[in-house]
Parts: C-alpha cells; structure tokens; sequence
C-alpha cells in the first residue's frame, strides 16, 4: 500500500470527499433544479383531480366524525328530558296539575321509573330545574374551549388526523364514564370533559376532509359534511328509542366513537397540505402519488409539491425536498390587519348565527308529539337547506349566500315577532320559526366553508377554531333567549340575523380563489387585488 493511500485513510470523511462533487452528486443537483414546483391547489388541477375516487372515499369516511358530534352533543335532549309522570296507586293526586311541582310529594312517580333521565334520577325539578340548564350551557362552554385547543394542536406537531383521534378516543372514553356517575357533580364533570373534546370533533374532520379537494369542488364538500352531523342526530333518536335510560344510552351512544377509532380510522391519511406546511414534502408527496394511482391519474416525477410563497423561486433552498415546518398560531393571525379583520368578522358573523340556528332549534322541537319522531324529523328537515346551498354555491359565490339566507332567515325572524295572538296566528309562528331554521341551517353549513377559505393553512385551523368557540357561545346563549317568552325570541334572531348578513358584506369573495398555504403567499396575493374588503 502506497503512503499517500495510507495518509488518506487516516483523513477524516469530511477531508477525504472530493473538492468537486461527483458526477452522480451533480446530476442529483440538476434534476432537482429542473424540477416544476407547483402549489397543492395547481397540482391536484393539474395531475391528481380535484375529486376523485380518493377524495371521495376520504370524505365519506372522514366526515362520520361530523355524526359523532351530533350524538354527543344532542344526546341531552334525551339524557336530560324530563320524564312523564302519573299518581301513585295508592295516594290521590290531581292529574290536571301542570306539574309536580303542585302535587304532594309522594302522591306520584315516574313513568319509566328514576332511571329514565337525568333529571329523575338526580330530581332535577322545581328549584332544581335550572341545574339541566347549567349542564348543558357548560358543555357548550366547553365545546368552546376544546374547538380553541385543538385547533391549535391540529395546525401543529399533532396535525389534523392525530388530533381527530385523540378526540374521538376521548369521547369513547368521557362517554362511559357518564354512565356511571353517581351524582349531578359526577355528571356535570364528565359533561365538561365530553364537551372539551366533542368541540374538536367537527372542527378537524371538517378540514381533514375538505383539503386534499380541488378548487372546484371544495365548496360542495364542505357544504356536504353538515349532512352527517344531522345523520348522527336521526341515528341518536334511534339509539335513544332502543336505549330508555339514560346510562344505557350513554353507553351505546359511545360505542359508534370506538368503531369509528378502529375500523374508519386505519384507511384515513394525513392532509398534504398539512404535511406540506410542516416540511414533511416528502409524505406529502406520497399521499398525492397515491391520489393520482387512485384517481386514475399520472403525477410526473419532476413536479414537486411547494409552497405558494416559493412557487415563483426558481433557486432549490437545498438539495432535499424537506423543508423547514413552518408553524402558526392566533398571534399570528392577529399580527397582520388583513387577517385580524377577517378572524373579528369571522367571530362574530359565526356568534350570532349559532343564537338564531340553536334559539330556532329549540323553539322548534316542542311540537307535541313524539320526542323521538320530533328530533328525527328536525335532523331530516336541515337537509334540504344544506342541498339547496351546496348546488348554488358555486353558481352564486359564498358571498351573496350568505347575505341571503341570513337576511332570508332574519325577515322570517321579524315576521314572527310580528305575529301575535292565538288560533291561526300560532300557525302563522310555526311556520317562520321553520323558514328561519331553514335559512340560517343553510348559512351555518355555508360559513363553515366560508371561515376555512378565508385563511392559510399554516392557520387555518387555529382561525377556524376561533369561529367554532364563537358559535359554542351562541349556542350557550341561545336557550336563555328563548326563556324570555312572547315575541322577544323571535326579535332577538331577527337583529341577529339581518346585522350578521351586513357584516358579511365586508368580507371578501373566495369563490374560486386558492387556498393560500402561507401568511405571506395570501398577503402577497391579496395586495395585487383592488381591494381587501370586496
């Protein structure tokens, strides 16, 4: 062996390589350099589909989150009614009483026993009535907080499917643990903690399911997650027929978030843009390979996923197609004017259309008849709003929509105020509290949509989460509208609907516009536009 051989062995790696790459090394380099970069939106336009076969099947199976939401979240009208009661065999009562609370104690007994609900097993009546109340608004409460925590965590290191797991896991779990309290405290603790997580549910699932889709149908995806959560609804109302009381409905109700966690989960992937935002180029890459296979497409090898900030780059930032993960929060949002404007809008457009979808709601449900029936048919009754908006939502932009349908509700709102008096009049109530559910049905599945496209993804969620927690203190807000009695309901949904529907005109038009992945890919897009607000 040769002595400059073995001087060179002894070198280390970094001062044996070459001072000039290989010739491999430099053509690795080359074909990175040649190599198309294309935004995600431009990409599945381009190559993969806006919606194909893999998007459908992940949104389908994405989206039954959105009917573990509606479960857990109108389970109370079932859990906490209060049940029929009759006399006592034994003791005389009056059956005209309106109710127990004028009868003797002990002069009647509940229909199907203690166990029945909530309210008599833990004698939720008379001065304890308003205990059904504070549960429910703390769930709500709770919802609210839990859409602000994970939408935060869904844009970070969790990402969107991780989170969505956690909370279905944890409404499994809250959920049996219901079932077993001992006492109103119990119950109301494990209510909260069944809110914090079901405030996520919907929030994830919904931007899970709506970004790997293209820019033409993006709006009628999201327009049709709201379809599940009112199948989750009419599922309950079956669930409740078969389950009569209330810890055995708890429990049952919790089995379909296991099923979804074992059997759905498995076959849903990460959002790309979510992995492209992180840096995970790589596995975003991978997943779109498998769209295009999927959806009978051809993605090129020399087209590579990046960022809209970085599309018109042309110099490689290195030679790898990782990248640094770019992360976001609420500051950040709140840091730019254009973003801080559209997330005070975004609030409380969403606030007072959760007061008028949920005020209505519970106006609405008092029919008279059978509870079950009653639920079921309200489930079925929003599906009509929700077709009606996705087949005219591209047609007529989210914009103008949602100025109509909260205007449409708002003067069906005001006409029942109006509407005072008994025999026809009553009818004449009825009737504009269903057009006005009808209406604000549509727009509460519509600003869904709306919120989304109105931020980059690196934020997305934390802004959506923003406008989630909103509409949870609508709905916490909304039943002591409704205790004020007399046409005050009514004029109250009225305001709120024909005010949200004047601050939807400062905001801007998304229809066919991008989704922006970075704060300064939209600042930079929407500088070049005429004007911020239209």
């Amino acid at each position: 062996m040769s002595k400059s051989s073995s001087v060179d062995q002894n070198l280390p790696d970094h001062l044996r390589s070459p001072l000039i790459p290989s010739a491999a090394a430099a053509a690795a380099a080359d074909g990175y350099s040649k190599q198309k970069k294309v935004t995600m939106d431009q990409m599945l336009e381009k190559y993969c589909g806006d919606f194909g076969w893999w998007q459908f099947s992940h949104f389908v199976l994405t989206s039954f989150a959105w009917a573990l939401e509606g479960i857990h979240t109108m389970i109370m009208i079932f859990a906490d009614r209060e049940p029929a009661w009759r006399c006592s065999t034994n003791r005389l009562c009056d059956l005209t009483a309106k109710s127990v609370c004028d009868l003797e104690p002990g002069s009647w007994e509940w229909t199907g026993g203690a166990a029945s609900s909530t309210v008599s097993e833990f004698g939720l009546i008379c001065g304890q009535k308003y205990k059904v109340g504070l549960v429910q608004s703390l769930f709500f409460g709770a919802c609210m907080i839990g859409a602000g925590v994970f939408g935060h965590l869904s844009d970070s290191k969790l990402g969107r499917k991780g989170s969505l797991t956690i909370v279905c896991i944890m409404n499994a779990i809250f959920g049996c643990l219901t079932a077993i309290s001992s006492d109103y405290w119990t119950y109301t603790l494990f209510r909260i903690l069944s809110g914090f997580s079901t405030g996520g549910t919907g929030l994830c699932a919904f931007v899970l399911a709506t970004e790997p889709v293209g820019q033409s149908w993006r709006g009628v995806a999201g327009m049709s997650t709201f379809y599940f959560f009112s199948i989750g609804i009419a599922a309950l109302s079956a669930i409740a027929y078969f389950f009569q009381t209330w810890r055995s409905l708890y429990i049952a109700s919790s089995i379909p978030s296991v099923i979804f966690v074992i059997l759905l989960l498995p076959f849903i992937h990460e959002s790309p843009r979510w992995c492209l935002v992180r840096g995970k180029v790589d596995e975003a890459m991978k997943i779109m390979h498998k769209v295009g296979k999927s959806n009978g497409k051809h993605l090129p090898d020399d087209v590579v996923l990046a960022l809209d900030s970085e599309v018109n780059d042309d110099v490689p930032d290195s030679q790898s197609v990782s990248k640094e993960a770019l992360n976001g929060s609420l500051l950040d949002v709140l840091r730019l004017p254009l973003t801080r404007f559209r997330l005070f809008l975004a609030v409380v457009i969403n606030f007072l259309c959760s007061v008028v979808y949920y005020g209505l709601t519970l106006n609405a449900v008092n029919l008279g008849t059978n509870l079950y029936l009653n639920v079921a048919l309200n489930a079925v009754a929003e599906m009509p709003a929700y077709l009606l908006t996705a087949l005219v939502l591209d047609k007529f932009g989210r914009k103008p929509l949602a100025i109509g349908t909260m205007w449409f509700s708002g003067i069906f709102c005001l006409a029942g105020s109006l509407a005072k008096g008994d025999g026809m009049w009553k009818l004449v109530r009825m009737v504009c509290g269903v057009l006005g559910i009808f209406g604000m049905a549509g727009t509460y599945n519509l600003l869904f949509v709306y919120s989304m496209e109105l931020f980059p993804t690196v934020v997305r969620n934390a802004a959506l989460g923003c406008a989630t927690q909103a509409s949870q203190m609508g709905a916490i807000l909304a039943p002591f509208v409704v205790v004020l009695g007399g046409g005050i309901p009514f004029a109250v949904f009225a305001f709120c609907g024909i005010v949200g529907g004047l601050l939807v005109i400062y905001l801007p038009e998304t229809l066919n516009r991008p989704l922006y992945d970075t704060m300064a890919g939209m600042e930079e897009a929407e500088a070049k536009k005429p004007s911020i607000l239209f």
